[in-house]
């Protein structure tokens, strides 16, 4: 069996679908010369994170893809065009989503960062899914609507906003210098 083959089974079939509406949505479009005969290895030259995958499996991939309603492929002035559709972007997020991490810098800046947020009852499914992820995340319930971090995330924070349709008034994120007394913060985050 051909080595690139042996590699593809190895992977889930999920890993080519994010690898694509990853690119998809990272380059917010992809075009390709449409009057070439080589649109596929056209466009495995232009994404090399898929020349893993079999050329097969890739446009399948892409033709499941545009059947399922998540891409959009069109083609205009001899260019083919594919971006996400309002599905494809949602389902791009949750990959987004789940990879999300705060990196640790070497050195705290000795500043938390607070989130509150109240979000109303009608969006209980979001709240509870928020709490979720500040919790793998690595934040601190200080209060019932209030946690914290000490490093940097605010993108990762206008992330999960945007991902879960909440407004400013509904989740803010606070830099703040003075928490009070912080000892049992700082012992539970390792921090000097």
């Amino acid at each position: 069996m051909d080595s690139k083959y042996k590699y593809y089974f190895k992977k889930p079939r999920s890993e080519i679908v994010k690898d694509i509406l990853d690119a998809c949505l990272t380059s917010g479009l992809v075009m390709i010369a449409a009057t070439s005969p080589y649109f596929l290895i056209n466009l495995l030259k232009t994404y090399p994170k898929w020349k893993k995958y079999p050329h097969k499996k890739v446009y399948n991939t892409f033709y499941r893809l545009k059947k399922q309603g998540l891409i959009k492929v069109e083609s205009k002035n001899k260019q083919i065009y594919i971006s996400l559709t309002r599905d494809g972007r949602k389902k791009a997020g949750i990959y987004q989503i789940n990879n999300l991490k705060i990196g640790k810098p070497k050195k705290w800046d000795k500043k938390w960062r607070a989130l509150i947020f109240d979000v109303a009852q009608l969006k209980r499914t979001y709240r509870e899914a928020l709490r979720g992820k500040l919790k793998e995340l690595g934040f601190y319930q200080l209060q019932k609507s209030v946690w914290v971090h000490p490093f940097n995330c605010k993108a990762e924070i206008e992330l999960l906003k945007d991902f879960f349709g909440f407004s400013e008034k509904e989740m803010r994120l606070m830099i703040v210098e003075n928490i009070g007394n912080d000892k049992e913060l700082k012992k539970l985050f390792i921090l000097t």
